[in-house]
């Protein structure tokens, strides 16, 4: 008998999020909705430069969260690719060209959300709090 377990909703969006940075996204957040929204709990948001880099983050971020054992439900909005929606069920992913983000203000309409604290692979904070030689 396999005693795997199966990795919680905030440990995929967190998985998620670090597919995200691998692709360069930016300004990647991860918000907790479950005490707001009744059909999900974490939303992933992540910004990519241009339709090319939207759709990549999109199709690494499912395929990783995938291979962990977390099929998307559906997908939304890749052929134009100023926005891709990946739905997960408990989690939501959001990837958004910059227009579209400041557009939509997605994180915005969500302001009660508390924002996971994300790891250094995410968030670039170890390069960046390097001190210069």
């Amino acid at each position: 008998m396999g005693t795997e377990r199966q990795a919680t909703s905030q440990e995929y969006a967190v998985m998620a999020a670090e597919a995200a940075a691998d692709k360069k996204a930016a300004d990647i957040v991860v918000l907790d909705v479950s005490q707001l929204v009744v059909i999900t709990e974490f939303f992933v948001i992540a910004t990519g430069a241009n339709d090319r880099q939207v759709k990549t983050i999109a199709q690494e971020i499912e395929h990783r969260l995938k291979v962990a054992g977390l099929p998307s439900r559906s997908r939304e909005g890749e052929r134009k690719g100023d926005w891709v929606l990946l739905d997960f069920g408990d989690l939501v992913v959001h990837v958004f060209q910059p227009v579209a983000r400041e557009f939509y203000r997605i994180e915005h309409l969500w302001d009660d959300a508390p924002r996971l604290e994300l790891p250094e692979s995410v968030t670039g904070l170890a390069g960046a709090e390097a001190p210069a030689e």
